[in-house]
């Protein structure tokens, strides 16, 4: 499970993840966005309408114009890149700003017709729409800009029509519907403000954490590589509870001293293959082979998941070997017999990298723990053992066919107890 990382030195994607998720965003809305602009025309195409006189539908006629066409070049600007492209994307915020204003106070200023209600709504559309169409950019700060400049310049014209209502307020213009038109944008705009934040937010974690689910996933299995990205991801070393297993060879160094290297490996690696075959099976992760032993730990659920994981992966490599020594003493090679332990407690674990190599690993007083309750259970000729810590988390029932017995040893101070655990129709010896 080792790896020459080539990437150790890589920004993690926290780092800078702003225009990553803006970009993403942005990418998603995109047809959204162009909605709008096709609507905000047709609104002002309909407030030249609205108004009495062909002055000032003239006057929407040449805003519309020139809004169009500067919104466009801002819009190509900065999608070209470059070191110009963030002023390009404020100049496109404050000319949204600028037409929303403009819509509002010309309305103010020039008045509609009879039915005042219809023209006051239509003044107003552009500032909500222009607000949710700079939303969609997902830049939170555009969008503060654009509601303040917004809500100040509206503010300022009802004040100012207030105090000087003869010769400012045009005709069927109410300022009464002013204002509370005024509260609802400026709710409105916190709203979608912290809308955009929110989403912001959330983005930038989905990617954080897939980005280090997609680094991890080249030490360990995707479902352990999610749970350890929400844990803080590559580098990053938790405390956490695991159940641990141990598989080793019985008699390995006879054996390879009876039997040609290349007999020897092929059963070595007929046993890796079953075991990770077994631990992968039930959700576990083979950590790493030493020698003739093969180390696996369990560390995604609860303790009491894990321990039921673990047991279930002793049994199926039993099974496993069974089904390996038949198929072997059909060809006329050796049996193979093994001893697989069992421990729980809390570890160390995660990804360990010093810049130049990674590893992912588990460290702690329980690994040491599981190496003396192996060598307990090889000297009793023992094929299951567990712990006493393991067997606590198991609960009650067993599962159906498993024995637990206490194991008979020498009474040695401080020495926790050892339990065989066995199948019924199988031998206790592995």
């Amino acid at each position: 499970m080792n790896d020459h990382v080539g990437d150790a030195q890589t920004p993690s994607a926290t780092s800078d993840d702003g225009p990553a998720v803006r970009r993403l965003m942005q990418s998603a809305t995109g047809g959204r966005m162009l909605a709008l602009q096709v609507l905000i025309v047709l609104v002002l195409l309909m407030a030249a309408q609205a108004y009495d006189g062909s002055l000032h539908a003239l006057s929407h006629w040449f805003i519309l114009v020139l809004y169009a066409a500067s919104s466009v070049g801002f819009g190509l600007a900065e999608r070209r890149g470059g070191p110009l492209s963030a002023i390009f994307a404020w100049a496109g915020t404050g000319l949204n700003a600028g037409l929303a204003v403009y819509v509002i106070v010309e309305h103010m200023l020039a008045g509609g017709g009879p039915d005042g209600g219809a023209a006051d709504t239509v003044s107003r559309l552009p500032a909500f729409l222009l607000l949710l169409q700079t939303a969609l950019t997902m830049r939170v700060w555009h969008a503060a800009l654009f509601s303040g400049v917004v809500a100040l310049a509206w503010g300022g014209a009802i004040l100012v029509a207030f105090l000087h209502p003869q010769g400012v307020v045009g005709p069927h213009v109410d300022l009464s519907e002013q204002v509370p038109g005024l509260l609802t944008f400026a709710a409105a705009s916190l709203v979608v403000i912290d809308g955009v934040n929110r989403l912001r937010a959330a983005v930038g974690q989905a990617l954080r954490l897939e980005h280090e689910r997609t680094r991890l996933a080249r030490f360990v299995p995707d479902a352990i590589a999610r749970d350890l990205a929400r844990e803080g991801g590559l580098g990053a070393v938790r405390r956490r509870h695991a159940c641990l297993l141990v598989l080793d060879i019985r008699g390995f160094s006879r054996l390879s001293r009876e039997h040609p290297p290349e007999a020897m490996v092929q059963a070595l690696l007929a046993v890796r293959a079953l075991a990770q075959a077994a631990v992968t099976g039930q959700g576990g992760l083979v950590d790493k082979y030493v020698g003739d032993a093969v180390l696996a730990q369990f560390v995604v659920g609860d303790a009491g998941t894990q321990a039921r994981s673990a047991l279930a992966c002793a049994r199926a490599i039993r099974a496993r070997l069974a089904a390996l020594n038949a198929e072997r003493a059909g060809q006329g090679l050796f049996p193979l017999r093994i001893v697989v332990a069992l421990h729980a407690g809390d570890l160390l674990v995660g990804v360990f990298d010093d810049g130049a190599r990674a590893e992912y690993t588990v460290l702690g007083p329980a690994m040491n723990a599981l190496a003396r309750i192996e060598a307990r259970a090889k000297a009793a000729g023992i094929a299951v053992a567990a712990s006493e810590d393991f067997l606590g988390l198991l609960g009650l029932p067993l599962p159906e066919g498993v024995h637990v017995a206490p194991v008979a040893e020498a009474a040695t101070p401080g020495q926790p107890a050892l339990f065989r655990i066995e199948e019924a129709g199988t031998p206790a010896i592995g």
